[in-house]
């Protein structure tokens, strides 16, 4: 029997399991502890594979290590920060971060969208710990990008639509840190270009709730005469609406416009799920009809986060969200290194078939979208674990002060106020 089909094989008996789980449910908080424990592994595995953060990514060519691969990393190594909070991804992240000088990849004057992922990560360090430096250059690159002498030029710019993913949320950061609308409304802007217009090949077929990678894909076709919706290309906007909308009040001006896109995107993406909880590389068609990881790991972080905030209803959308988890579980080696991952892209068809034990050309993202996706699953289960009032306590031990506490939305509180409601490790306390 080959690798793959023996693996194949183990997939069936591990769904079989989860059926008998109907019967003999596992409990919330063993799901939590099995969450936790592969998103950890995950990790160790990239970081005991990675071990210097500074060096060069090398595969085909050498590239600096704040290449947009590695942004997508750190995003998810700051979101398992959020909810394991060691000191050593902070280590990890900061060595990275203060070589390259907490600067975008390339230079301040090229303001291209893959170079600007980066400093979403350095932003993030800046809303934890403060220090100006953490933001100077990629407000540089932000200032530069849109004051330019044709200052409606770069509204043009993102013409694939990764860049909504790679710069986007950067943008709606900036406004939070300098109080400037300039960079949210530029990032809008952008954004309903790319959506609605894109050199007249508008990429986001509304009545579908799907999207064209770019121009150039706009109207392409399988084999079986189905539209070609590529399934990280989606993924990627997906998260980007989520990671913006975290970004702003619900009474912002922008946020019913991306509210709207993503409910319309979770409706079109839960018709589509396969029955196993993967979501195939080519979205509606049957020609390459297989496990993919990364595409189903951002519409997990998706799902969960769009129930976990009320816009998507348990009843309709939490199977959804269990079967992906137990897809993306699924593709974890013992060692922590992740099968099925589709290397870089632009479409599904490049790199097919992904296999179990296959080695994409880079492992960085891969692991980016699994804890991405691992880590607001895990806070979707802590969410429903303290939906009731009852275990309410009055304060939390001496004992528990170095683990993260969280508000009712699973947002990370660094300062509780006294006499609210907070969560820690998965229980309710009153701050005293």
């Amino acid at each position: 029997m080959m690798k793959d089909e023996l693996h194949s094989y183990v997939r069936s008996i591990a769904a079989f399991i989860l059926l008998m789980a109907i019967v003999t449910p596992i409990s919330a908080e063993t799901r939590r502890d099995s969450i936790l424990a592969q998103a950890r592994l995950a990790n160790k595995y990239f970081m005991e594979s990675t071990p210097d953060p500074t060096a060069n990514s090398v595969t085909d060519k050498v590239r600096p290590s704040h290449i947009w691969t590695r942004g997508v990393y750190y995003e998810g190594l700051m979101a398992l920060y959020d909810i394991d909070p060691q000191k050593q991804y902070i280590d990890y992240t900061d060595e990275w971060a203060v070589f390259h000088e907490w600067a975008p990849r390339s230079s301040v004057w090229k303001v291209h969208a893959d170079d600007q992922c980066c400093t979403q990560t350095y932003m993030t360090r800046y809303f934890q710990v403060g220090g100006k430096e953490k933001y100077e250059k990629a407000k540089q690159d932000f200032d530069n990008q849109i004051g330019g002498s044709d200052r409606t030029r770069h509204n043009r710019d993102w013409t694939w639509i990764d860049a909504i993913q790679m710069a986007m949320p950067a943008l709606a950061m900036m406004t939070n840190i300098t109080e400037d609308r300039k960079y949210i409304d530029f990032a809008i802007h952008s954004y309903l270009w790319t959506r609605d217009t894109c050199d007249s090949k508008p990429l986001f077929i509304k009545n579908e709730g799907l999207w064209w990678r770019d121009a150039k894909l706009y109207g392409v076709k399988e084999n079986d005469g189905k539209n070609s919706y590529w399934s990280r290309g989606n993924g990627w906007v997906y998260v980007a609406l989520q990671r913006v909308m975290d970004q702003m009040s619900e009474d912002d001006e922008y946020y019913p416009l991306l509210k709207k896109d993503f409910l319309s995107m979770s409706k079109a993406l839960l018709s589509i799920q396969r029955n196993d909880g993967f979501w195939n590389a080519s979205l509606i068609s049957g020609e390459y009809n297989g496990p993919e990881l990364t595409g189903t790991a951002l519409f997990l972080s998706g799902l969960a986060w769009g129930i976990r905030k009320g816009y998507l209803t348990d009843d309709a959308y939490r199977k959804a969200a269990d079967i992906a988890w137990d897809a993306c579980s699924s593709c974890v080696h013992d060692n922590g290194f992740l099968g099925y991952v589709q290397g870089t892209s632009d479409r599904p068809s490049k790199g097919w078939p992904f296999t179990y034990d296959a080695v994409p050309n880079f492992e960085d993202y891969g692991t980016g979208c699994f804890l991405l996706g691992a880590t607001e699953y895990y806070k979707l289960l802590t969410a429903s674990q303290t939906d009731g009032i009852d275990g309410v306590r009055e304060s939390m031990n001496e004992n528990a002060t170095d683990l993260a506490t969280y508000d009712l939305m699973g947002r990370r509180i660094i300062n509780p106020v006294d006499g609210r409601l907070y969560i820690r490790n998965g229980k309710k306390f009153i701050q005293r």
